[in-house]
């Protein structure tokens, strides 16, 4: 391959991983700490604030506009929606904007209050994905969640057709367990702590910033979903009576009748939820902006544990979203008892007591479950849900704190600046010793440690004490790859051969014994991270990813610099040694 084509596969690689990096660098040096405080804050106080936000500049800008004030820098959002305003009513915009015509743009003071409010909302959510993308620091940097759950042996008794026995609760706890396990402990590099604390409890922590809406999706779906029959003559008939006495007291504060003669006995009534556009579960509202119930058959019903695999799709009629799920051996018998006695009829999805969608059924259905009519959102939506929740079990939040980390500030940095240290000593070494040839080693280093660091962060991977042994144990294996690559090259050197020969025959020479011990270390990595849990598992694949950067930067990019100074800078000496003329 020429200097060329690999010159340009560097730069791109190089590109690739600013990429991947990008989010790290705009989330811990572009972000203000106070922006990134409101990121971090849970959906409903985002919603308050920028609703708060959005009635304090919308009275500031009539505050300006009486005055006939110039509009604020923070607000030149407004001008594209008020000259699109001008656009459509057939005005003149204004060659200048101020606070006056700006405000004069919007048909109402409610459309100004939402245009501000969405720009707020988009702007935290902006915030709140990129702090997502960036690489998570680990409860030993700095600290995270702790989360007590707590197993409803009881809620499972009660739906479970024969007693529960001593064993069966001790595998409804194991089977949590594991469930937990593969959600949080997915990459290896979270560094979880799950463990069982007494009977029925589970602890678990979660590392990074104390964001809390990372315990939704870590808990989402725990509790049980059901496949429940619609009923639409009860569900008409409640709706009439719920619309015809909206004063009464209906629910207790279990969500149950009060009255249970309103509706048959065979019937239960769960209200149907969307999500706003902060994402918030948000009740559905009737025509007359009544909140909407549905009735479900009581016994008619398929209990969630039975999924097994779940995917998105495309129909290959019209394209839309399709979710489809196979049921166990079991359940697909059960299910297809009910779809065959309900064809027509519709299908509610229920989580937690809320209905989260329905779709009618069209066909008997067996294990192969197929559900349409969703937009591509609703369809990652029940996703989700799906894939969470074959929970044996429903776990609790009993109790939810924030902790610090493990290590202080002052330990980190100090152990930073001990890194930082090292380094330098084991480049100042290479130069000292290898004379030019090791400045090529430390740009090699330098861009293994850039690759390592980009892989990680578009993984959305966790940084932990463990990962950063990982990074420098990398290091130290690339720095020996290049000490065996000079080593072979000095011995061409004495050989009287000249810079170019020596090059290529020390790196022909060396290919192998590098490659030999990187394999052999990427191997131990896989087995690690096959049997290793949190901290074991997170150095095991920083280690794996740190085998194919070192691997490429010693023998590709050092390569290429060397073959730079011989065929562009006509280097005719080869700098590799204090005692050997090349």
């Amino acid at each position: 391959m020429s200097k060329r084509y690999r010159l340009v596969i560097i730069l791109l690689i190089m590109g690739v991983c600013f990429l991947f990096l990008l989010p790290t660098i705009q989330w811990y040096f572009w972000t203000s700490p106070e922006d990134q405080n409101r990121a971090l804050g849970t959906r409903e106080e985002i919603r308050n604030s920028a609703s708060d936000t959005a009635r304090y500049m919308l009275n500031d800008l009539w505050d300006r506009a009486r005055n006939n004030e110039e509009l604020p820098e923070d607000m030149s959002f407004l001008i594209p929606v008020a000259r699109s305003y001008y656009r459509e009513t057939g005005q003149r915009a204004p060659a200048s904007w101020n606070a006056r015509n700006v405000l004069g743009a919007f048909p109402s003071e409610q459309e100004a209050l939402f245009v501000m409010e969405t720009h707020y909302r988009d702007n935290i959510f902006a915030l709140k994905d990129l702090q997502r993308n960036a690489v998570q620091l680990g409860l030993d940097l700095s600290g995270g969640l702790s989360i007590v759950l707590e197993a409803d042996l009881e809620g499972l008794q009660s739906r479970s057709e024969r007693p529960l026995t001593v064993q069966d609760r001790e595998n409804a706890v194991i089977n949590a367990l594991d469930a937990l396990n593969v959600r949080i402990d997915r990459f290896g590099l979270t560094e979880p702590v799950i463990r069982r604390q007494g009977a029925n409890q589970i602890y678990v922590e979660i590392p990074g910033t104390a964001d809390p809406e990372r315990i939704n999706d870590i808990i989402m779906g725990m509790g049980s979903l059901v496949f429940h029959i619609v009923d639409d003559e009860e569900t008409i008939a409640f709706n009439s009576y719920y619309n015809a006495n909206p004063m009464e007291a209906l629910f207790d504060d279990q969500m149950e009748l009060i009255n249970p003669y309103i509706v048959s006995p065979n019937v239960i009534i769960r209200g149907v939820y969307d999500r706003d556009e902060y994402g918030l579960e948000v009740q559905r509202r009737n025509s007359q902006g009544n909140p909407e119930y549905v009735a479900l058959r009581r016994n008619e019903y398929l209990d969630g544990t039975y999924i097994r695999d779940v995917a998105v799709n495309r129909s290959q009629v019209d394209g839309r979203p399709m979710i489809n799920f196979q049921l166990s051996s079991e359940g697909g018998e059960i299910f297809y008892r009910l779809t065959s006695a309900n064809i027509e009829n519709q299908m509610a999805i229920v989580l937690e007591g809320r209905v989260r969608s329905m779709a009618t059924i069209r066909a008997a259905i067996r294990t192969d479950v197929s559900l349409e009519g969703f937009s591509t959102e609703e369809a990652n939506v029940i996703y989700n849900l799906l894939r969470t929740a074959a929970l044996p079990v429903e776990l609790n939040v009993i109790n939810q704190q924030a902790i610090g980390a493990t290590l202080g500030a002052d330990t980190i940095n100090r152990g930073i600046t001990a890194i930082i240290y090292g380094l330098a000593g084991v480049f100042i070494f290479m130069l000292l010793y290898y004379k030019t040839a090791g400045f090529n080693a430390i740009i090699a280093q330098l861009l293994n440690f850039y690759i390592m660091f980009s892989i990680l962060s578009a993984f959305n991977f966790t940084l932990t004490l463990p990962s950063i042994a990982g990074f420098i144990l990398t290091i130290g294996m690339a720095t020996d790859a290049n000490v065996i690559i000079f080593e072979r090259m000095k011995e061409e050197l004495r050989l009287g051969k000249s810079r170019k020969l020596a090059i290529e025959t020390g790196f022909e020479k060396a290919f192998w014994a590098i490659m030999d011990s990187n394999i052999t270390t990427f191997i131990a990595a896989i087995f690690l991270s096959w049997l290793g849990t949190g901290p074991v598992r997170g150095f095991a694949v920083t280690l794996a990813i740190g085998v194919f950067s070192s691997v490429f930067t010693s023998l590709f990019v050092s390569r290429l610099i060397f073959d730079f100074g011989t065929d562009v800078l006509k280097s005719k000496k080869l700098s590799v040694s204090w005692f050997i003329k090349g």
